[in-house]
């Protein structure tokens, strides 16, 4: 079930701490597969210890951390491009860092990766933008529920409530 917070202001897409099974496609020429996103830290890269293990990286390419806005952000290492999200250029430290959302495509040497989470708990615009208009014309989703312990929570003075 998804928990939706109302506070007044409209409803928020918000949902359980990592919910959504977020997920890489994962391809190089006819190699096909899929990698959950099961941890908050996954390493890419060749070296042994690397959460996703993969021949012709370097030993320590991108990393893509579980932040405590129940995001994923994606820092890229070696060479490879990336289109994460081109609007949140600045918004982490370094240019080569950006919040990943749903079909976000990024590459680490013939490897080509997109992003995926459910819409219900992605946090990029609410229900995928299509209630209350695209970029400039968004209005604002409630503030995100308190993650600290792992699920969400409602905030003060709001009501969780399941639809």
């Amino acid at each position: 079930m998804n928990d939706q917070v109302d506070d007044g202001t409209g409803v928020s897409t918000h949902s359980e701490w990592g919910a959504g099974h977020p997920r890489l496609r994962v391809s190089r020429g006819d190699e096909r597969f899929e990698h959950a996103l099961a941890d908050d830290d996954t390493t890419i890269g060749s070296a042994a210890g690397s959460t996703l293990r993969l021949e012709g990286t370097d030993a320590l390419h991108a990393t893509i951390t579980h932040d405590d806005r129940d995001e994923y952000v994606l820092t890229l290492h070696g060479e490879g491009e990336m289109n994460a999200n081109p609007d949140a250029a600045g918004t982490h430290p370094g240019d080569r860092t950006e919040t990943l959302r749903t079909g976000a495509r990024f590459t680490a040497g013939a490897w080509a990766f997109v992003y995926a989470r459910d819409e219900y708990a992605d946090h990029g615009r609410p229900y995928g933008g299509r209630n209350g208009g695209e970029l400039s014309d968004q209005p604002e989703q409630p503030a995100r529920p308190d993650y600290s312990g792992g699920h969400a929570t409602p905030r003060e003075g709001t009501e969780l409530t399941e639809h």
